[in-house]
């Protein structure tokens, strides 16, 4: 389990201990301990990653309705040699089975949107579990891969949620930068989102469908990597252990 905890926190709480000692005060640990657990006990997922110095960026399609530009999508992505990450919805892996398998044998990532595009903190948790697994089967069905991301649809979440599909192997994702491709921005205004928003260690989030996306995704690749960035895929990019997240939802290594 990875407890959201912010590095000033944990200073403060020993500030106070020792002020407490040095002073005389006898602390309730117990009562303290119960506080602080309260504190942190909210789950967060992974809005970005602090990875240093290293100009790594993930970009991320989510896919729920259409496919038509999908493959064209991934030839763009072949052109400048770049691997993404794409979250499906349960629903469009059955309507789409072989853009599935396009992406897959693209060498991009496939990640789990739910089944049905729930409000999934509105659910109980068989429900949930039965959205996610059956994302989780058809992929590894199509592929022969199993999903070990998955992307809260309307990014709405709460802790169970976040538990139960950790239960599950997947660890949940959200964004640092969004395109605002599906509000039909222009191919120059998504570019200026992206690159004016981007640092090292961003997620951003796109639409396979939307409605400029193949006139601005060369753009954003050719601006990210004259910048510098290198676009990966979510496994390329966020830690699977050793690490803790603060509360902007951004993974840190451990110390």
């Amino acid at each position: 389990m990875v407890f959201t905890v912010k590095k000033s926190t944990l200073i403060w709480v020993a500030i106070i201990l020792i002020a407490c000692v040095l002073c005389g005060i006898v602390v309730n640990t117990e009562t303290f301990a119960t506080v602080f657990s309260n504190n942190s006990s909210r789950k967060i997922p992974v809005y970005g990653v602090d990875c240093g110095e290293e100009k790594l960026v993930a970009l991320t399609f989510d896919a729920a309705w259409g496919a038509d530009k999908t493959l064209k999508i991934l030839e763009i992505l072949d052109e400048y040699n770049v691997k993404a990450t794409f979250f499906l919805v349960g629903f469009w892996l059955d309507k789409y089975p072989d853009e599935t398998k396009a992406i897959a044998d693209s060498g991009c990532e496939i990640g789990n949107h739910s089944n049905n595009h729930l409000q999934m903190s509105k659910i109980d948790k068989d429900k949930i579990v039965s959205e996610l697994t059956y994302v989780n089967d058809k992929v590894e069905e199509l592929t022969g891969k199993k999903p070990a991301y998955f992307r809260p649809p309307f990014g709405d979440y709460d802790n169970e949620l976040i538990e139960t599909a950790e239960e599950l192997g997947l660890q949940t994702i959200q964004w640092s930068v969004d395109s605002l491709d599906w509000k039909g921005l222009s191919a120059t205004e998504i570019t200026s989102r992206v690159t004016k928003n981007v640092k090292n260690g961003s997620i951003v989030l796109f639409h396979n469908n939307s409605d400029n996306i193949l006139e601005a995704l060369p753009i954003v690749l050719a601006n990210l990597i004259n910048q510098g960035y290198k676009p990966v895929t979510m496994s390329e990019l966020v830690y699977k252990d050793g690490y803790y997240i603060d509360n902007n939802g951004i993974q840190h290594k451990n110390a």
